[in-house]
């Protein structure tokens, strides 16, 4: 026996024995209603979200820059409740207070 065999066999289960959305513990994705085994939630706010992947979590959670428009997926920047990606679009939007330390 290999240092990589195993004894252990897994067997996936079909679609073909089971109908979609069917799979213990599948759940479905908020943004795009995909249904999926491996789906994770997030709790923000104390709102639970359910989502199939990052993409979709930061369609739905990420705020937008109020300059240019892209979703923040860093630390991005505040000033006076308003969101930037960066200090260039908060000084092109009068932001005069943040400092970029790049």
């Amino acid at each position: 026996m290999s240092a990589t065999s195993t004894n252990r066999t897994a067997t996936p289960l079909s679609r073909t024995t089971q109908e979609q959305g069917t799979y213990p513990s599948e759940m479905t994705c908020e943004v795009c209603g995909n249904a999926y085994d491996k789906a994770f939630q997030v709790v923000i706010h104390g709102r639970t979200h359910t989502f199939d992947c990052f993409e979709c979590a930061i369609q739905m959670l990420a705020p937008l820059c109020k300059h240019c428009g892209c979703r923040i997926i860093g630390h991005g920047v505040e000033e006076s409740g308003h969101f930037y990606c960066c200090a260039h679009c908060a000084h092109h939007d009068g932001a005069e207070q943040i400092i970029d330390r790049a």
